[in-house]
C-alpha cells in the first residue's frame, strides 16, 4: 500500500501544487547486468507494490459488483473507447503476409499524434507538467509499431501509465476496484481487439511454456477475484460450461475463453501452463505462484525490462526506505 499512502490532498482544490520537475521517461536497461539497477530501483519497488495493492483490492469481488466510479475513471474510460473507435476507422489492409498487418502502423502514429492530448483529457489543468512524462506510457502499452507485435512489456506500460496517475493523485486508494475492473478490463478488450485485428505477433512469447501469448496481468487479479469461490476451482476453469456461465464476472476465465477462441487443439498443449495450473488445490495458491512467476518470467526477463522507461514517477534510482 506504500504507493496510495504520500499522495497529495484529497481533493483537486486543496491539493498542493507538487514540488516535482517531471521528465521524458527514457531507457535505463540497456545490458543484462543493467537488470540489477531495476530491482534494486524505486519504479520497481513502487510498480510492484501497486500491481500487489490491486491484488489485494479485487479479492473475492465480481467484475459485475457494484463500485465507486470517479470521474478520472470515466475518463480514461473514454480515452480506451477513443482508440477503439480508431481501430474500427483504420481497417486492416490486404498484404501477402498473415501475421503483422500493416495498418496498425497507420493506428499507432496516430496514437503517437494524439496521446499527450489524450491523457491531457485526464490529468487536471494543475498537474499539466504530469502530461508528457505520463503519456509515454500510453503510447508504449499498445504493442510495438515496427515489429507489429504485443506482448507482457507493452502490459506493463499500461500498469504504469495508471501507477504514475496514482502517484500524482488523479487516482485515488478508493478507485481501486474501478482501476482494475473499469479501466483495465477496458485495456484488455481494445488489445484483444488490436491483436485480432491487425494479427499481431506475440512480444517475447515462449510459445507453449509462456502462461499466454499477450497478457499476464489478468490472470493475477483474476485469480485473487476468485479466492475463497464457494465452488469454482482451479481445476473447473478449463470446463467450457463453466467458462460460459461465469466470463462476465471473473477476468481470469475472460482470459480463458480469448485463448479457446484464438486457439485450436487440446488446452493441454497449446496452454501447457495454464493447464498445469488446474492441479493447483486453491485459488489463493494459484494466485501466489502467479506472482512469483510474474516476477521471474516477466519482470526479471532481461528481452522484457529492456523497454522500460524510467522517469520522476517511475525513477531508475535505488529505493530509499
Amino acid at each position: 500500500l506504500l504507493l496510495f499512502l504520500h499522495l497529495p490532498g484529497t481533493s483537486e482544490e486543496v491539493a498542493p501544487p507538487l514540488q516535482q520537475s517531471f521528465m521524458i521517461p527514457k531507457k535505463e536497461i540497456n545490458m543484462v547486468s543493467d537488470m540489477a539497477k531495476w530491482k534494486r530501483s524505486q519504479a520497481y519497488a513502487d510498480y510492484m507494490g501497486f500491481i500487489l495493492t490491486l491484488n489485494e483490492g479485487v479479492r473475492g469481488k465480481k467484475l459485475t459488483c457494484e463500485y465507486k466510479v470517479s470521474e478520472p475513471i470515466e475518463k480514461l474510460v473514454a480515452l480506451l473507447n477513443t482508440l477503439d473507435r480508431w481501430i474500427d476507422e483504420t481497417p486492416p489492409v490486404d498484404q501477402p503476409s498473415r501475421f503483422g498487418n500493416k495498418a496498425f502502423r497507420t493506428w499507432y502514429a496516430k496514437l503517437d499524434q494524439e496521446a499527450e492530448k489524450l491523457v491531457a483529457t485526464v490529468i487536471p489543468k494543475h498537474l499539466a507538467d504530469a502530461v508528457p512524462e505520463v503519456a509515454v506510457y500510453l503510447k508504449e502499452s499498445v504493442g510495438n509499431s515496427t515489429r507489429i507485435d504485443y506482448g507482457t512489456g507493452h502490459e506493463a506500460a499500461f500498469a504504469a501509465f495508471l501507477c504514475c496517475l496514482c502517484k500524482i493523485g488523479v487516482l485515488r486508494v478508493d478507485d481501486q476496484m474501478a482501476i482494475v475492473f473499469k479501466v483495465f478490463n477496458r485495456y484488455l478488450e481494445v488489445m484483444r481487439k488490436l491483436q485480432k485485428t491487425y494479427r499481431m505477433e506475440p512480444a517475447g512469447s515462449q510459445g507453449v511454456w509462456g502462461l499466454d501469448d499477450f497478457q499476464f496481468l489478468p490472470f493475477i487479479w483474476g485469480s485473487s477475484q476468485l479466492i475463497d469461490h464457494p465452488n469454482l476451482e482451479p481445476r473447473h476453469f478449463v470446463e467450457e460450461n463453466v467458462v460460459n456461465e461465469n466470463h462476465k464476472d471473473f477476468m481470469f476465465l475472460e482470459c480463458i475463453l480469448f485463448i479457446t477462441e484464438m486457439k485450436t487443439g487440446p488446452f493441454a498443449e497449446h496452454s501447457n501452463q495454464l493447464w498445469n495450473i488446474t492441479a493447483v488445490p486453491s485459488w489463493s495458491k494459484v494466485n501466489q505462484g502467479l506472482i512469483r512467476m510474474y516476477k521471474a518470467e516477466c519482470l526479471e526477463k532481461f528481452p522484457v525490462i529492456q523497454h522500460f522507461k524510467f522517469g520522476s514517477l517511475l525513477p531508475i534510482q535505488p529505493v530509499t526506505s
